[in-house]
């Protein structure tokens, strides 16, 4: 179910056109309420596209009640005439949803989240049919269908839900390639019917993100579009404090963030590299995302290698403080790496399994943070050569 896991919710995915395969391109997530409260988190990429821009405006005042989203084209790089069509795919489908007695919304409470080909305008008629035949379906069944049409590169849906103390979280997320942090490193609609105040909704999603979806890196490539929104409509009556509520979105934002580091493009390995004894949570990351971003190490871990001067050499590219003869590395339990040096022997590591745990252990203070990432295969290479995605 989803999106449509909580109450109050619809949702709807539909083919319009816009991919050449016919396949699902358009999805609808609607509000019914009774609140309309709404956080979002967006790319820092600096060429961020017409829907990053005119979503941000949408939830200036923290509500809205529908989120449209659509495959088959990035609307990214299109200037003045791309941010237009993204404001008439809201008015459209603002004046459907009144017309087919859903509920009554401006333009200015549709979110628009776009995925696909950057520097292309969008098919408006192909854009609009799907959105009609999205009204046409909604249902609190829907979210299997809207999960599949914002689907690109990814080979399955990935969702998650979480229900706990009376209130329920549901969400769907998209994102194969491209995935690395400045938020969100892909596209994520999450909905729940707990009542929570707008201000409490955007904190708790901003620390949710920065510990789960914010710790992929897949490839180190930022999108232009990558988008989080939190829908919440109070339709359970009940009001979890924060540590609650928090706890419970964390739960789905880490699923679907582990959803999309497995199927990332390519991949045969599924990583998680656990910095601990570092002196800052900052530190933290900045090593475990050097390594992620090591293509020697990714290479390494395609080939099965358990290389940990690779490892070494990418943590000793950080500004972190630690001391060199003070750091140990593991991996997959074996500590390949003791003090800065050679450890146990690296012929016992077993890589032959799909998941690798890499540990390294700075030596320097009480913080840590685990960064998700995969290898580096011969498949991601030609996925992203062999056409445009």
């Amino acid at each position: 179910m989803s999106v449509t896991f909580a109450q109050g919710f619809l949702a709807a995915g539909q083919s319009g056109g816009l991919k050449s395969s016919k396949a699902k391109d358009v999805a609808l997530v609607v509000n019914v309420g009774p609140q309309a409260h709404a956080a979002g988190v967006f790319t820092t990429n600096r060429f961020a596209a017409a829907p990053v821009l005119w979503s941000q405006q949408v939830l200036g005042d923290r509500e809205a009640r529908v989120v449209l989203l659509n495959s088959g084209g990035a609307n990214a790089c299109t200037g003045s005439e791309g941010f237009q069509d993204t404001h008439e795919s809201a008015e459209l489908c603002a004046t459907l949803l009144h017309e087919a007695g859903v509920i009554n919304c401006a333009a200015g409470d549709v979110v628009v989240c776009s995925t696909g080909l950057i520097g292309e305008r969008l098919n408006m008629a192909a854009l609009s049919h799907g959105l009609n035949l999205c009204v046409e379906s909604l249902s609190e069944s829907g979210g299997g269908d809207a999960s599949v049409a914002i689907m690109t590169t990814d080979t399955v849906p990935k969702v998650a839900t979480h229900e706990i103390n009376g209130f329920r979280i549901g969400g769907m997320a998209k994102g194969a390639g491209m995935l690395a942090p400045g938020m969100a490193t892909m596209l994520s609609v999450i909905t729940t019917d707990a009542l929570i105040d707008p201000d409490s909704l955007a904190r708790i999603l901003r620390t949710c993100t920065q510990a789960t979806f914010d710790r992929l890196d897949s490839d180190g490539c930022m999108s232009t579009n990558d988008s989080v929104i939190l829908l919440a409509n109070g339709a359970s009556g009940v009001k979890p404090d924060e540590d609650e509520f928090s706890d419970a979105l964390y739960v789905v934002c880490d699923q679907l963030a582990r959803g999309l580091m497995s199927d990332a493009e390519g991949a045969t390995k599924d990583i998680e590299i656990c910095v601990v004894g570092a002196v800052s949570d900052h530190d933290a990351v900045d090593v475990g995302r050097a390594v992620s971003r090591s293509n020697l190490f990714k290479c390494a871990m395609f080939g099965e290698d358990p290389n940990w001067g690779r490892i070494l050499s990418a943590v000793g590219t950080t500004q972190a403080d630690f001391d060199p003869m003070s750091v140990n590395v593991s991996i997959n339990g074996v500590v390949v790496s003791r003090n800065g040096g050679v450890g146990d022997d690296r012929d016992s590591v077993d890589l032959s399994g799909r998941k690798v745990t890499v540990n390294i252990d700075l030596g320097a203070g009480a913080h840590s943070a685990t960064i998700l990432t995969n290898d580096l295969s011969v498949g991601y290479v030609h996925e992203n050569s062999a056409y445009s995605s």
